[in-house]
């Protein structure tokens, strides 16, 4: 795909996630796969990290990402993948536990990596791709 070709790709935004803060999208759906950027636990309504520790990061995270989904016409639910950036692999467990309270079998494949920092001071940042069964017109 020609990069500058914008018809063969649709951006996709909501105000139920944290705006863009760079040069970049919440979600593209590119030949009926949306690609969801990576999202840190910030509030979408003050664009402040939310209070707790990483399970509350967490749930704002999958719950930022499953806002995108919506707007795109699918659903978290239906991930083919996902990529987890933690800043504490210590932290793994706790992460787990929110995690598997928004996916059931089959799950999404995923990866876990260990950082050493993100943006605002978050502990944990996730992105998502998501394949659709028809791309909403």
């Amino acid at each position: 795909m020609d990069a500058s070709d914008s018809s063969k790709r649709r951006v996709v935004e909501t105000d139920g996630a944290p705006a863009p803060i760079g040069p970049y999208s919440q979600a593209v759906v590119a030949n009926g796969v949306l690609y969801c950027s990576g999202q840190v636990p910030l509030d979408p309504a003050t664009g402040e990290l939310v209070d707790g520790g990483v399970a509350e990061q967490a749930r704002r995270c999958l719950e930022s990402l499953d806002a995108v989904c919506h707007a795109a016409g699918t659903q978290l639910s239906d991930a083919a993948r996902i990529g987890i950036y933690l800043t504490d692999m210590g932290l793994f467990a706790e992460l787990n536990e929110v995690y598997a309270s928004f996916f059931s079998e089959p799950f999404p494949v995923r990866s876990t990596v260990g950082v050493a920092a993100l943006p605002k001071g978050a502990l944990v940042e996730m992105d998502a791709t998501v394949p659709l069964s028809e791309e909403p017109t």
